[in-house]
Formats: C-alpha cells, sequence, structure tokens
C-alpha cells in the first residue's frame, strides 16, 4: 500500500506555499488552476490542485499537496498532528530542511541530539504546518 499523501485546503496561499515546500524539498511541482480544472468557484488563477513529483520529490510523498480552498470552505487547521521525516534523509539534508522550514515560521524544539541517542526537533512553518523532523545516530 502506498503511504496517504497529506493534501492541505490553503487559504488562498498554495502556491506561495507548495512553491515554498518545492523550494525545500525539490521534486518537480506541478500546478493547476481553477481555471484550468473549468471551475467557478473562485478566481481563475487559484490553484485548484498542486502536488510535488518527480524523481528528485521527497521520499515517501513527504511534502504536502493542496489547492485554494473555494470560499466558504475551511482551511488548514491542525491540532495534534505533525508531519513526521524521521529518517526520510540523511542527517545533513533534514537539518538543511528543519532550517528552511524555520524561515518565517518557528522552531518547538531545535533539531538536536535526545536522551534517548536519536536527533530530532519540531517545527511549525510559515504556512500552519507542523514537522517532527529527525534521525538516529550513525554507527
Amino acid at each position: 500500500m502506498a503511504a496517504p499523501l497529506v493534501y492541505v485546503s490553503f487559504p488562498g496561499t498554495a502556491r506561495e506555499a507548495l512553491s515554498f515546500y518545492a523550494d525545500i524539498f525539490g521534486g518537480e511541482l506541478s500546478l493547476h488552476s481553477y481555471e484550468d480544472f473549468g471551475r467557478t468557484d473562485g478566481p481563475p488563477g487559484a490553484i485548484a490542485h498542486g502536488v510535488l513529483g518527480g524523481d528528485d520529490a521527497p521520499a515517501g510523498s513527504d511534502a504536502p499537496a493542496g489547492s485554494d480552498a473555494p470560499a466558504g470552505e475551511q482551511t488548514v487547521r491542525f491540532e495534534g498532528l505533525m508531519l513526521s521525516l524521521l529518517g526520510t534523509a540523511e542527517p545533513a539534508i533534514l537539518h538543511e530542511w528543519f532550517d528552511k522550514l524555520c524561515i518565517g515560521g518557528s522552531a518547538i524544539d531545535p533539531l538536536a541530539p535526545k536522551p534517548w541517542g536519536a536527533s530530532d526537533g519540531q517545527v511549525t512553518d510559515r504556512h500552519g504546518l507542523r514537522w517532527l523532523i529527525g534521525y538516529e545516530p550513525q554507527a
């Protein structure tokens, strides 16, 4: 079974948010507007569907996909949910992702060694998504 894909309804910021994640994680960003899909329930340039793909996309589709929410629909709001990137890349890459996700966001717990031997940290990015990033020590 393939891993679930996080799909976020953004409040009119899907293009900015998904471009931000593409800059961090790499991959090929595919964006389709409401106009592309023949939708009339929002501005023609709003994003109806966006996703990262290609050979350079993060392993396991860790980067979110999403769209701009139509008027009157709920947008991103998470409580008790984190996107986990535990062990998904080499430590140096995970530190780079953590630092970039902190830009305009806030580090909740720095990515650093923990008493149980692993290194991890948490950040809420500028688009409201909370991330858990970490790795086990290398032998």
